[in-house]
């Protein structure tokens, strides 16, 4: 059984099942969550990854590697493609706005979470 999750320094909180992803989505009350999907072999997801540490919001992190049930998840959910790496705000089971490979810049994703959070996105 996994435990409640709670976000480290740098602010990633690691999803490594469907449990922790539901979890991390209804923690979010309705507000914008942001999902990282990474993959620990990939220069450009290792680029990505510095720079969503730059974020200083919560950011649920699948590892392909380790939870691609939960990857496959989102991708079903959302019906966005899977790409690693990836970034999502989602809020009530949507996505609200998406970005991959080189688009992954800590202001973007920032910035649209702020729109999605104001319902600038919709």
């Amino acid at each position: 059984m996994s435990q409640q999750s709670s976000a480290p320094a740098n602010g990633f909180i690691e999803l490594p099942d469907t449990d922790s992803l539901d979890r991390f989505l209804a923690q979010s009350n309705g507000s914008p969550a942001i999902i990282f999907k990474h993959s620990n072999t990939c220069g450009i997801s290792a680029r990505a990854r510095a720079e969503m540490s730059r974020i200083e919001l919560p950011v649920g992190m699948v590892t392909v590697q380790t939870a691609r049930a939960v990857s496959n998840e989102i991708e079903a959910r959302t019906g966005v493609e899977h790409e690693t790496p990836q970034v999502f705000i989602i809020r009530d089971g949507k996505a609200l706005w998406t970005a991959s490979h080189g688009q992954i810049k800590a202001e973007a994703v920032t910035a649209a979470f702020n729109d999605a959070k104001s319902n600038r996105l919709l």
